[in-house]
C-alpha cells in the first residue's frame, strides 16, 4: 500500500462552490450552513489541497457593497497565505441571476450580452489579481428550451464574438490568461449549444486567437452524453488543448450528479488517471464535485479528502499496470510494428502511394494475428480491483 496523503505537487484543487456547497437541490433546501470563502480555503489547505478556484460571485456576492468586497478579499487573501493555497483558475457565473435566464453571451437581448461581457471583464480583473492563470467558460445557459426562439447560428456567432472580445481584453491588460471552454449537453438549459468537448475543439479553430483557447472537459458532462470521457480527454490532449480538467463522477444518462471522483466509473477513472500521469500533464486536477446531501461538515471533509485519496490510489495502480510484465508482454504482442509499411503510410507522395498499392498484403494471414484483448482486460481489472 502506498502513501495516499496529498501534497502540493499533486496540484489538487477545489472550487469554493464544491466544498462550500450547502446541499441544496431542485427539490430541497440547504442542509448545511454556508461557509465563508476564507473558511473554505482553511479546509482545503488543511486537507493538503494545492488550490481553490471560484466563480466571481462565489467570492464576492453579486450585490456586495464596496466595504463588504474589501473585507471579503482581505480575509480571503490572508487565508490563502496562511494555508499556502493558490488560485489557479477563475470563472464567471453567467447562469444564476435571473438576467441570464435566456443565456449570457447567446441571449437574444443585446443588453444582456453587453452585461455578460462587462461582468466577465470585472471577474477577469479579480481572477488575474489573485494569481489565476486559467479562465474557464461554462455556458450553462447558452442554449435553448424552445428552438423556435433562437437561430443557433446566431447563438454560435454571438458566443464567438464574446470569446474573441475577451481574448483581446486579456491581451490588452497583459493578463496572459489561457481560456478553457467547458462543454455540457444539457441542464440547466434543455439543450446547450456546445454539448461535448469535440464541439468546442472544432469551434476553437474559428476564433481570432485559437492559441489562447483550449478546453476544460468534465467527467460528468461527457458521461451525461453517453461518451467515453477518457477518449475525449485524450483527443483534447493530442490537440494540445487540455488547459484544465474537472474531475468528478456520474452515471450515464442522468442529470448532472457531480459525485465524488471514482465513486461510480472506477475503470474509466483509472484510465483517465493513467493518461494524465503518463502524459506528464502539469495543470491543476480540479475536483468539481459535491458531498452527498446527507453529510454535515465532517462529511464534506471526508468527501474532499476522498477525491484526492482515490486519485492517488489510481495513480499507484497505474504505476503497477505500467510495470506489470505480463500486461506489458501482451501489449508488445498486440502492437505489431512494420517500419517499412509504416513509412509508406505516412507523409504522402505519389511514389509511396504506387508502392503501397502494389504491395501484396494477405488479409487472411493478417487477421490471424492474436490480439488477446480478453486476457489484457482481465489483468487490468485485477490491477484495478486490487487482486493482482
Amino acid at each position: 500500500m502506498g502513501d495516499y496523503t496529498p501534497s502540493k505537487s499533486d496540484k489538487f484543487t477545489f472550487g469554493l462552490w464544491t466544498i462550500g456547497n450547502p446541499g441544496r437541490d431542485p427539490f430541497g433546501e440547504p442542509v448545511r450552513p454556508p461557509l465563508a470563502p476564507h473558511e473554505i480555503v482553511k479546509i482545503a489547505g488543511e486537507l493538503g489541497a494545492y488550490g481553490v478556484n471560484f466563480h466571481d460571485n462565489d467570492l464576492i456576492p453579486i450585490d456586495a457593497t464596496a466595504s463588504q468586497r474589501d473585507q471579503i478579499l482581505t480575509d480571503f487573501k490572508r487565508a490563502l497565505e496562511d494555508y499556502d493555497v493558490k488560485v489557479p483558475m477563475a470563472t464567471t457565473n453567467l447562469f444564476s441571476d435571473p438576467v441570464f435566464r435566456d443565456g449570457g453571451f447567446t441571449s437574444n437581448d443585446a443588453q444582456v450580452r453587453a452585461y455578460a461581457l462587462q461582468k466577465v471583464m470585472h471577474a477577469m480583473d479579480l481572477g488575474a489579481g489573485l494569481g489565476a492563470e486559467v479562465y474557464v467558460f461554462w455556458g450553462g445557459r447558452e442554449g435553448t428550451e424552445v428552438d423556435a426562439s433562437k437561430d443557433p447560428r446566431d447563438g454560435i456567432k454571438w458566443f464567438r464574438e464574446a470569446i474573441d472580445y475577451l481574448c483581446e481584453y486579456s491581451i490588452s491588460q497583459g493578463y496572459d490568461l489561457k481560456f478553457a471552454l467547458e462543454a455540457k449537453p444539457n441542464e440547466p438549459r434543455g439543450d446547450i449549444f456546445f454539448p461535448t468537448t469535440g464541439h468546442y475543439l472544432a469551434f476553437i479553430q474559428t476564433l481570432e486567437h485559437p492559441e489562447m483557447v483550449g478546453v476544460n472537459p468534465e467527467v460528468a458532462h461527457e458521461t451525461m452524453a453517453g461518451l467515453n470521457f477518457f477518449h475525449g480527454v485524450a483527443q483534447a490532449m493530442e490537440a494540445g488543448k487540455l488547459f484544465h480538467i474537472d474531475l468528478n463522477d456520474q452515471r450515464p444518462g442522468r442529470y448532472d450528479q457531480d459525485f465524488r471522483f471514482g465513486s461510480e466509473s472506477f475503470k474509466i477513472c483509472f484510465f483517465l488517471v493513467k493518461l494524465l500521469e503518463d502524459s506528464g500533464y502539469g495543470g491543476s486536477k480540479h475536483f468539481d464535485a459535491h458531498a452527498y446531501r446527507t453529510e454535515d461538515i465532517d462529511g464534506v471533509k471526508d468527501f474532499a479528502s476522498g477525491c484526492m485519496r482515490t486519485y492517488l490510489i489510481l495513480k499507484e495502480k497505474a504505476k503497477r499496470w505500467n510495470e506489470d510484465k505480463e500486461i506489458q508482454g501482451l501489449l508488445t504482442q498486440i502492437r505489431r510494428e512494420d517500419p517499412e509499411l509504416e513509412a509508406l503510410c505516412r507523409d504522402f507522395n505519389p511514389n509511396k502511394a504506387e508502392i503501397l498499392k502494389g504491395k501484396k498484403l494477405d488479409r487472411k494471414k493478417i487477421a490471424e494475428h492474436s490480439l488477446r484483448y480478453e486476457k489484457l482486460d482481465q489483468l487490468t481489472c485485477e490491477i484495478i480491483y486490487g487482486v493482482r
